[in-house]
C-alpha cells in the first residue's frame, strides 16, 4: 500500500474532524507544512486544539487557522509574532497552554517514545507548575510533565522516499522530528520525493515507521517573519580599506 498520496487535501479529508488535537512542526515559518496546513484551513475543521512551537505570523503559517477561527486551544511556547493570536487570548476567545520550549520538545518526544509523564525543574516555582504533581529527587524539587500525543501529526521535510523515511534540511528541521514520531497518524509533505534506495541511510532522521501518508510539497516562495539586511549604501569596513 503506497503512502504517496495525491494532494495535501487528499491525505487530509479522511482523518481530519472537529475537536482533534494537531500538532505541527515548524519554528515560525521555518520548516512549516505550509500545504498541509492550508489544506486543514480548507476542511472548515474547528473547536482544534494545535501543538507547535508558535502559531506562525498573521496571515501565514498556523496563523491562517487562527484567521478563519477554527483553533479552540494553543500549547505553545511563544506568540509573540501573531497579532491576532494575542488578541483572541487576551480577550478570552482562544484558550492557550503556556510551555517552555525545551519542556514542549521533551512532551512530544516522550509522547512518540511511549513515555507518559516525565519530571522537570523547569517552570518549578511559577504559573508553569501551578496544579502539576511535584517530586523531590536528589534535593531538588521536580514538576511532573505529561507527554504529548496528537491525533495527527504534520511535518515538513526536504527530501522523503516513498516509504516515508525523511531528512530534513538545516534549521527547517527544528520541531519536525518530535512531531513526526508524536502523531498516532503522521502525514508529511517533501519538497524532493524518491523511490526507495535513494536515500543515504545515515542521512534518514525519521524513519518511515513513523510516518503513513506523504504528499509532495508545491513550490512555493519561503517567508521569513522579519527580514533584516544591510543598506546597499553602507559599506563594511574591510570594503573601505583602499586596495
Amino acid at each position: 500500500m503506497t503512502k504517496l498520496q495525491s494532494t495535501a487535501a487528499t491525505a487530509l479529508e479522511d482523518v481530519l474532524r472537529d475537536g482533534m488535537t494537531l500538532a505541527v512542526g515548524g519554528f515560525g515559518l521555518s520548516g512549516i507544512p505550509a500545504d498541509l496546513i492550508e489544506a486543514v484551513r480548507d476542511s472548515g475543521a474547528k473547536d482544534l486544539t494545535v501543538v507547535s512551537n508558535n502559531m506562525g505570523v498573521d496571515g501565514k503559517g498556523l496563523g491562517i487557522l487562527i484567521d478563519a477561527g477554527q483553533v479552540r486551544k494553543v500549547i505553545a511556547s511563544y506568540v509573540g509574532e501573531n497579532k491576532l493570536f494575542a488578541e483572541q487570548y487576551l480577550a478570552g476567545r482562544l484558550e492557550v497552554e503556556f510551555t517552555p520550549q525545551g519542556t514542549l520538545a521533551e512532551r512530544l518526544r516522550a509522547g512518540g517514545a511511549g513515555i507518559p509523564a516525565f519530571y522537570t525543574r523547569t517552570g518549578v516555582g511559577t504559573l508553569v507548575a501551578e496544579g502539576k504533581p511535584h517530586e523531590v529527587f536528589d534535593g531538588e524539587t521536580y514538576v511532573r510533565e505529561r507527554a504529548i500525543r496528537a491525533d495527527v501529526a504534520l511535518v515538513h521535510a526536504h527530501t522523503a522516499d516513498t516509504d516515508g523515511n525523511l531528512i530534513y534540511r538545516y534549521t527547517a528541521r527544528n520541531f519536525n522530528p518530535v512531531v513526526a514520531t508524536a502523531g498516532l497518524l503522521t502525514i508529511a509533505e517533501a519538497e524532493v520525493i524518491v523511490e526507495p534506495g535513494n536515500l543515504d541511510p545515515n542521512h534518514i532522521v525519521t524513519p518511515g515507521v513513523y510516518v503513513q501518508r506523504l504528499v509532495q510539497a508545491r513550490d512555493r516562495v519561503k517567508d521569513i517573519e522579519q527580514r533584516t539586511v544591510r543598506p546597499a549604501s553602507r559599506r563594511t569596513a574591510a570594503e573601505a580599506v583602499p586596495a
